[in-house]
């Protein structure tokens, strides 16, 4: 009978310990995730580029890294609120999930600024994957109180070779970002001043 009972312990303290360890995993998972939009966070990122990087400089293998930039999210919060803004990421990550590969990772880095880690492909393959997703999000059009609404991204590219440092990766893709979004910047206010001569001529 201790013989039996003994078992019957040990069965369910095996279960205990299954489940305890499920929801460490849950929990796990839970902190390298961000709630709203069901990516990786921060957190789960850097976890995922440190991989990159060993295996990278292991097995001489490529990638590239992208680093995105929401535009125009904080007017449309200004205006609209933060619902509205959610709705906005929410629909800005479904395009570039659209566009990439189940084995490319996209993350969350915090607030409307985001990165995508690409494997094995070119620096030219890694920059037309930028503008790919640039198009595709500058074509989404939103309504809000019977107002419509406009984002868009802006890119910047880093490639990850045998000899790259993941921080120095992650600045240099950021200082592209930054020097992408100055260029649209310019270009929008260009188009804005063009279209506006064209109806004050009419």
């Amino acid at each position: 009978m201790q013989l039996k009972a003994a078992k019957q312990q040990i069965k369910r303290l095996k279960a205990q310990l299954t489940a305890a360890l499920s929801t460490i995993d849950e929990l796990r998972a839970s902190a390298d995730t961000d709630f709203l939009l069901g990516i990786l966070n921060r957190r789960g990122f850097q976890r995922e580029l440190d991989r990159a990087v060993a295996y990278i400089k292991r097995y001489g293998a490529t990638g590239a890294l992208i680093m995105i930039d929401v535009d125009r999210l904080k007017p449309i919060n200004d205006r609209f609120g933060h619902a509205a803004g959610d709705e906005v990421l929410k629909a800005v990550v479904a395009e570039m999930l659209r566009q990439v590969r189940a084995s490319d990772v996209l993350a969350r880095l915090g607030g409307d600024e985001f990165v995508l880690l690409l494997w094995n492909l070119s620096e030219a393959d890694a920059h037309a994957k930028a503008d790919t997703l640039e198009n595709g999000v500058d074509a989404l059009r939103f309504q809000f109180s019977g107002e419509s609404a406009q984002a868009g991204i802006s890119t910047g590219v880093a490639m990850l070779g045998p000899q790259s440092d993941a921080r120095e990766a992650m600045a240099a893709a950021d200082r592209a970002m930054y020097a992408r979004k100055l260029v649209r910047r310019r270009l929008a206010a260009e188009a804005a001043e063009s279209a506006a001569q064209e109806v004050a001529t009419r």
